[in-house]
């Protein structure tokens, strides 16, 4: 059964965002950092490099806080827009079901594919203009 997360997307400020949910919350950040991409995947300007591409917080047991800055190639964030819904799939097969699902009608942002940080992931927005982000933890295969 997948699970369901908040991400939110911010304009550079997301390490305070969340280090103030930290502090509120508890629990231990895992980020990741656009200059910690391998080379060729992302190419971030000097000063984005130290933008964080992803970062998680646990919150409670099955739930997890998610976020990043947005991309420089990317529009700025939105205040009160800025967020997506992810599911975590239990499988390859459940996340393309449940992307294949949500895509019709809409709108494929990033096609559903194997990533160098070992998911399986895709983006996109569904008919409703509701964002989307489906993954499925391939647990480090590439």
């Amino acid at each position: 059964m997948s699970t369901l997360h908040p991400y939110l997307h911010l304009n550079g400020n997301t390490e305070e965002a969340f280090s103030f949910y930290k502090s509120v919350f508890g629990g231990e950040l895992s980020i990741m950092r656009y200059g910690e991409a391998p080379p060729g995947e992302t190419k971030p300007s000097p000063g984005a490099a130290k933008k964080i591409m992803h970062v998680s917080l646990p919150i409670g047991k099955e739930t997890m806080l998610m976020g990043s800055d947005m991309p420089e190639a990317m529009p700025p964030a939105v205040m009160g827009t800025n967020f997506s819904i992810t599911v975590s799939a239990d499988s390859e097969e459940e996340a393309r079901r449940v992307f294949e699902g949500l895509s019709a009608g809409g709108q494929v942002v990033m096609p559903l594919d194997k990533t160098f940080w070992g998911a399986y992931f895709g983006m996109l927005v569904d008919k409703f203009q509701i964002h989307w982000m489906v993954s499925y933890d391939r647990g480090g295969q590439k």
